[in-house]
Order: structure tokens, then sequence, then C-alpha cells
């Protein structure tokens, strides 16, 4: 049996993670308690006594965590921003390609990818890598999510409202173009600039919808619409990430639809001069904590579905 130490198990990302890992029978996981959680001595000892780890802390807490690290075996799976762009550490969404998918089957040191970041990738990476789109293409991004994605404070903000009549609409956020998933958008695509980016927080708890607009101009001479949903369609054929065409809702499409869930659904819209890119999922599924669970699932050798919602 294996052991897994969840550090940080207290937050959104954490409780899922300790939430899908409860009936497992090959797994043996565990958090510290709540007077050794801040403990260096505890938490050092923790990680080097554990297979795997599991990273659920801001950003310095997880570059610390690093540094109690003497066991060259525990494989460490950080769901921080810390490490996402670092070399030496593998980047979390095994359904890019078949070699980053053996990157992190063989890695001791593996960054789960930005929930924002995470639909953006999915469906820009392979444009890029297969000549669809040029690197040098100028992308804009529209991000919906859940409120849960900001974590505790803004958790109770949303369900202690206090007729803060100001949480009842979407708010835009991001305004300075700093958002911190910018760093990986870039640099796992491949793409020369950063997109313009446009995050939106909503009064639901979780689920996030990506859309990258694009218009045809911008892709190669001679492709087409056609084209890239032929490319997403050999791509993402399933369990977790999948290609579905009318998957709408009668017109709509609505950022909850995969709440609860750890897959990812994969659309296009629009028409011929100008396509809608749209990716669907839970900011704690597939954006966090199932996208851990699954890097966690590659590196024992399991199925990579086991302990997901699917």
């Amino acid at each position: 049996m294996k052991k897994v130490f969840i550090d940080g198990g207290a937050g959104t990302t954490g409780l899922r993670i300790v939430e899908r890992l409860a009936d497992r029978k090959d797994i043996e996981s565990f958090t510290l308690p709540e007077k050794f959680r801040k403990s260096p001595e505890a938490r050092k000892e923790a990680i080097n006594s554990s297979d795997a780890v599991f990273l659920c802390l801001p950003d310095d807490a997880s570059r610390e965590a690093l540094t109690f690290v003497d066991n060259p075996d525990v494989v460490i799976i950080d769901a921080s921003t810390a490490h996402r762009t670092e070399t030496g550490w593998a980047y979390g969404f095994p359904e890019l390609s078949h070699e980053l998918e053996q990157k992190i089957i063989n890695s001791k040191r593996i960054a789960v990818p930005g929930c924002h970041a995470s639909g953006f990738i999915a469906l820009v990476y392979p444009l890029v890598k297969h000549g669809i789109i040029k690197s040098s293409c100028l992308l804009t991004c529209h991000s919906l999510t859940g409120y849960s994605g900001g974590g505790k404070k803004m958790i109770a903000e949303y369900e202690n409202k206090n007729s803060n009549a100001l949480l009842d609409a979407p708010r835009q956020y991001g305004l300075t173009q700093q958002h911190k998933h910018l760093k990986e958008m870039k640099a796992m695509t491949c793409l020369d600039n950063y997109p313009l980016f446009c995050p939106i927080v909503s009064d639901f708890y979780s689920g996030m919808e990506v859309t990258v607009p694009i218009f045809s101009s911008q892709l190669s001479p001679s492709l087409t619409v056609n084209d890239i949903k032929e490319l997403y369609a050999q791509i993402y054929k399933g369990p977790i990430v999948f290609y579905g065409s009318g998957c709408d809702e009668e017109g709509f499409l609505s950022s909850n639809a995969l709440a609860g869930k750890d897959s990812m659904q994969i659309s296009v819209y629009g028409n011929d001069e100008r396509i809608l890119l749209v990716a669907r999922y839970d900011n704690l599924g597939k954006g966090a904590s199932g996208a851990a669970i699954e890097c966690l699932n590659l590196v024992f050798g399991c199925d990579r579905t086991q302990g997901l919602t699917l």
C-alpha cells in the first residue's frame, strides 16, 4: 500500500483530494492534525515518510516544502503556481502528448496546471503544435469560473454576502493583465506572446468555461474550422478529456455543466469566419484536484481514472 501525505489538506484543493482518496484500498492517505499543520518538523517527517506528497499550499509554502525533502524517492505533486514552468518539473496535463505523459510517469516532481490555464492550454497547445495557427498568433481568452477558485476567503464572501449586491453579478478580475496563470499559458503553448486574458468569477460554487475566439484568417493557409474539429476529435478521445460536438444547452453554455466532475469537455462553435474554442470542466476537478490525482495514478501505475468522478 502506498502512503500519501496531503500537505495543506484544509484548503479547497486539498479537501477534494482527501475526498477522492478516502475510499482507495491501495493508498493510505493522511493529513497533519491542526496543531502540527504548520510545524516544519512535523511536515518534514510526513513528507519523507511518504511515497507521494500533494502540496496544496501557497507558493512560498510549497517552495519551503521542497527544502524539507531528504528522501530521493518521494514524489512531489505541487498544486501551487510555484513550479509550473520550472526546469525539471513535469507539467501535469498528460493528455497533451505521449511525451508529456511519459515525463509525468517517470518524474519525482510534477506541477499541477492552473485552473484557467488548463482550458486555454488544452485548446491552444494542439493548434500550435500541429501548425494550425502560428506561434506568433495574438489570442484572447475569456474564462468564467465559480467562486471556489478564490479559496476560503472568497468562498466566505459569496456564502455570507451580507447584502453586498456586487456579488450577485459576474465580476471580471485580473484587470492589470498580470494574472499568475499567464506564464504557464504562454510557456506551455509555445506562443510568442501572452494572450489577452479576461477571467470572470460568478455566483456559483464550482465549474469553469474557457473560451478562445479566433478568426479563420488566423489559421494557416488552406486550413478551416473543420481541421480544428478533426484534430480535437483525434487527440481528445477520453476518458478524462474528450471532444464533443453540439454540446450546448439549446444555444447556451453553462459554466457549471461539469461541476463535481474530474473530466473536461472540448468543443468548437461559431462559423467558417469566427470560431469559438471552448473547454468546460470543474475548476476544482480537472482544474485542480482531479488533475493532481490523475498524475498520482500515472506515477503509481494505476488506471488514470481511479478515484475520479467522470
